[in-house]
């Protein structure tokens, strides 16, 4: 009856915002809005997702910046060996001191720096959402409004001008003679 009844009433007002076939937008009716709510509950839990401690980059942004090994910062060419054991024993300070002193860096500093990088880019966030692209959007208004008006002037007044003047100047011919 509910069927016969909504199909009645979309006959009668086709056109009204009120009566979807989808139902009421809070609580849906339909099984392909309640799966849209799951994929939206989906979307939300991306906050609370399980982080990866395998592959901590995994859109490869640091690859190139500070992916720095031994051989990249110290490097001996053929014929200018030093002692084996001072060579291993180099490359065993280099990386060891590298991996502690970034470990020690990362405990002391490391939450700090992610609560301030955290506030940051959430008011840049709300910034740019609440501020620029209204503004934008709104300059965007303001000067398609001032292009219309702009354009209707220039064609009521400008276009007859120089229309005139086209004609006035068409009538001239330039003729080129040499004189000897």
């Amino acid at each position: 009856m509910t069927g016969e009844l909504k199909d009645e009433t979309e006959e009668e007002f086709p056109h009204s915002p009120f009566i979807r076939k989808q139902g009421n937008i809070y609580k849906p009716n339909n099984k392909d809005m309640d799966n849209d709510s799951l994929n939206e509950k989906a979307m939300e839990d991306v906050h609370t997702k399980e982080i990866d401690l395998v592959n901590r980059d995994p859109k490869h942004i640091n690859d190139d910046v500070v992916k720095v090994d031994f051989e990249d910062i110290i490097a001996e060419p053929a014929g200018t060996y030093s002692f084996d054991g001072v060579w291993k024993a180099s490359f065993t300070t280099f990386t060891v001191t590298k991996y502690w002193c970034y470990r020690l860096l990362t405990a002391l500093v490391g939450i700090p720096l992610a609560l301030i990088w955290g506030i940051f880019f959430a008011i840049l966030s709300f910034v740019h959402i609440w501020a620029v692209v209204p503004c934008i959007k709104s300059y965007l208004i303001e000067t398609h409004c001032i292009s219309r008006v702009f354009s209707i002037c220039v064609h009521t007044f400008f276009d007859p001008l120089f229309e005139a003047m086209g004609k006035c100047f068409s009538s001239i011919r330039i003729r080129m003679s040499k004189e000897v």
